[in-house]
């Protein structure tokens, strides 16, 4: 093949595995994990440092994006077999193992540096620990019990605790608040997963994943685990104005969230529709952001 042959086709190529890096990391998903770890911050320091903000934005990015990217490479195979992630890059063999190991280590690291670095050392082994749990506990764990997604929501959580790390000073250290902000995200995780995983259950059985909380799928457990869940979501979601953290106004916009929030639990309770799952899933996503930034005001 001639050069001016080699020259047209490369950017089509750098294309292809630019946009394949991209889709490993999970951009929408990180995003939202980020804007968690972002909006805590801002809610907990005194005054915003940004260029520790903007270390958090990056590095916390950095290491959900290395998180997202070794369950994919761990999951190849198994990715393969479901409708909805047989598209990904690691399965379409878009990227080779070794391509993506190295890329995700890469971004595992340095988003681990810049938080040791520009926040603090705890905020960096925090970000660590994340992957870690994640990668290596939650992946095989879906395979073998129900528990994983418990065992997922406290990776799936922590971004909301660098971010309150990342506020303090020195070595960094752990608020009761930030315990708090923690648990809205750690509790909400499981309405939101769960849904999810009642109207993808006959994709995740292709795997022989245990998306939901009862071993035996779409049971009566699994509908009254994620109503039970809902309750204690907007139980949690109070203590930070029960704990003189924030304001009437507030905490108004937080139990209305968790009311309308629990409205759509009920009735996914009471018919039990894939639809109805759908409603309570897109119910979730709008809930936590709109609780994150009314936590925000303390007014």
């Amino acid at each position: 093949m001639s050069n001016t042959g080699t020259d047209i086709q490369s950017p089509a190529v750098t294309y292809s595995k630019f946009s394949a890096f991209l889709q490993l990391t999970k951009f929408r998903l990180g995003s939202l994990v980020v804007f968690s770890a972002v909006i805590t911050y801002i809610t907990v320091a005194e005054k915003i440092d940004w260029m520790q903000l903007t270390a958090l934005c990056i590095g916390g990015f950095l290491v959900t994006s290395a998180a997202n990217g070794f369950n994919q490479i761990i999951e190849k195979d198994l990715d393969k077999l479901m409708d909805r992630t047989k598209n990904r890059p690691m399965p379409t063999n878009s990227l080779n193992n070794f391509e993506a190991l190295v890329f995700c280590a890469l971004l595992g690291i340095g988003g681990t540096v810049l938080l040791w670095t520009y926040t603090n050392a705890l905020s960096g082994i925090l970000g660590f620990i994340s992957i870690v749990l994640y990668a290596l506990a939650y992946t095989p764990l879906k395979r073998i019990t129900p528990f994983a997604v418990l065992v997922g929501a406290f990776p799936g959580a922590i971004p909301t605790l660098i971010g309150a790390v990342a506020a303090t000073e020195g070595f960094g250290h752990i608020t009761f608040f930030a315990i708090l902000l923690f648990s809205i995200q750690f509790f909400w995780q499981f309405p939101h997963f769960w849904s999810l995983a009642w109207f993808n259950d006959q994709d995740y059985k292709k795997a022989s994943f245990f998306m939901l909380p009862s071993s035996g799928g779409k049971d009566d457990a699994s509908k009254f685990q994620i109503l039970l869940y809902t309750v204690i979501l907007l139980i949690v979601s109070t203590f930070p104005f029960l704990f003189h953290y924030v304001g009437l106004l507030s905490i108004s916009a937080v139990v209305i969230s968790g009311l309308a929030m629990l409205l759509q639990a009920y009735n996914f309770y009471r018919l039990s529709t894939d639809q109805q799952a759908k409603k309570l899933f897109f119910t979730t996503l709008i809930y936590l952001p709109v609780v994150q930034l009314a936590l925000m005001t303390k007014i």
